[in-house]
């Protein structure tokens, strides 16, 4: 699957974002089992949006030492 650059790069600042609200929305409802989905939900947007950020961090810091040219 291909999505743009604007979009896929956006991508873990929006799992990061849903995951904090879904969580803040845990707190307030209070009906069934409500609170534990979200909380769940949420949970997992939270590391799932850090494990791709930092993912991509480390392989664009490798990526950009191993393309140098050497002098």
């Amino acid at each position: 699957m291909w999505v743009s650059k604007p979009i896929y790069e956006s991508l873990p600042f929006f799992y990061l974002i849903v995951g904090g609200v879904i969580l803040a929305a845990s707190m307030y409802l209070n009906h069934w089992y409500w609170p534990t989905i979200c909380f769940s939900v949420g949970l997992a947007c939270l590391v799932g949006g850090l494990v791709v950020l930092l993912k991509r961090r480390d392989y664009r810091r490798h990526d950009r030492r191993t393309n140098r040219s050497p002098e």
